[in-house]
């Protein structure tokens, strides 16, 4: 993987974006803002699930009303995602709001700006300019052609512009499409021309499987870039899966951990056990860790034995009976029957003994 490009850090809340920090998993609700009880619900979920930092839709004044009371029950960053009223982002940050996600061009004249901005900067909050393919200017896409990668480089580019010359820097940018090869070539061109952390994603990118798949696909080649600070999963799906799949993407390329790192055989004409109801108990039971955790499931004698002795916990499975590895060394030899129920029992004991190393 290439380098982390270098950013200037902006705060959210309590969480650092940018300037080196680990980078921060994203959420957005899927709730009606304006209903406090779902919405803090959801919140907290998302909370749990692992995002780091959660976005809400802020439509009306209605929605903005109700930040307040959930800001006051819930504890992860809050940015308000607003559009076209300025006098949302207003009241959005009256609420106690951790950021704001504006474009600057769309919420009305540089009075309106000025007045946001001004608001912001009193209260540490930054802006996400937020610049997405389907809704950029009318006179960038007839420069360009159409929403090419770079006609969003150029929007983004007129939104910071904006708030630079009112002496605004708490910035992060987004420059989000909904395939692939457009969004890496927008963030690379706009990578060398500044220096402010990028919120990275593919946008709309479909239901769960097909979206995470293809999610994961773009997320690898931005986070092997070095070209994002904060990842947000977009899927037709509950928004805590969101977050599954962006720990797993992180996880899976070794950029941060949290929870299990699960691996299991696709199974063979080796196999000579149920290796998928085996496999979907395990993770199912070890899904509730949250300290870093590599657990394995192995269903044969070729790869089985050397797999599960390279996990913190792992089963290699026989012909009626099974061997369980911890840290690379042979505990005991289990029978079929009772492989599930001591490898989980084995994996819970050591993220006890991880989680009071931590403590």
């Amino acid at each position: 993987m290439f380098p982390r490009r270098r950013t200037r850090p902006v705060p959210v809340g309590g969480v650092v974006v940018g300037g080196g920090a680990p980078i921060v998993v994203q959420a957005m609700t899927k709730t009606d803002t304006r209903d406090i009880r779902a919405t803090v619900a959801e919140v907290r979920r998302l909370e749990k699930a692992g995002a780091e930092i959660v976005r809400l839709a802020v439509p009306d004044r209605a929605a903005a009303s109700a930040l307040r009371a959930i800001r006051k029950k819930t504890r992860t960053p809050l940015i308000a995602d607003i559009h076209f009223d300025h006098r949302l982002a207003l009241a959005a940050l009256e609420a106690g709001v951790d950021g704001l996600r504006i474009n600057p061009g769309n919420i009305g004249s540089r009075d309106k700006v000025r007045e946001v901005v001004r608001a912001a900067a009193e209260r540490g909050a930054p802006i996400r300019i937020g610049v997405n393919s389907g809704s950029l200017e009318k006179d960038v896409l007839a420069r360009a052609g159409g929403a090419t990668a770079e006609a969003m480089a150029e929007s983004a580019l007129r939104h910071v512009r904006i708030l630079e010359e009112l002496d605004f820097r708490l910035i992060k940018i987004s420059l989000k499409a909904s395939d692939i090869p457009r969004t890496l070539e927008a963030y690379r061109l706009l990578a060398g021309k500044v220096d402010y952390p990028f919120h990275a994603g593919i946008t709309e990118a479909g239901r769960l499987l097909p979206g995470s798949v293809k999610s994961a696909a773009g997320l690898a080649l931005l986070l092997a870039e070095g070209l994002a600070d904060t990842v947000r999963v977009s899927l037709t799906a509950p928004a805590e899966k969101e977050v599954a799949v962006a720990w797993q993407v992180l996880q899976g390329l070794g950029v941060r951990a949290r929870g299990v790192n699960f691996i299991s055989c696709p199974t063979c004409g080796r196999c000579e056990v149920d290796m998928m109801a085996l496999a979907a108990r395990v993770e199912k039971a070890v899904g509730r860790i949250r300290v870093p955790l590599t657990v394995a499931v192995m269903g044969c004698t070729v790869n089985g034995p050397g797999e599960a002795k390279e996990a913190d916990i792992g089963l290699a499975c026989g012909r009626g009976s099974g061997v369980i590895f911890r840290k690379g060394k042979l505990l005991r030899r289990v029978p079929g029957g009772r492989m599930a129920d001591e490898l989980i029992a084995e994996a819970l004991k050591l993220a006890a003994e991880r989680s009071g190393e931590g403590a």
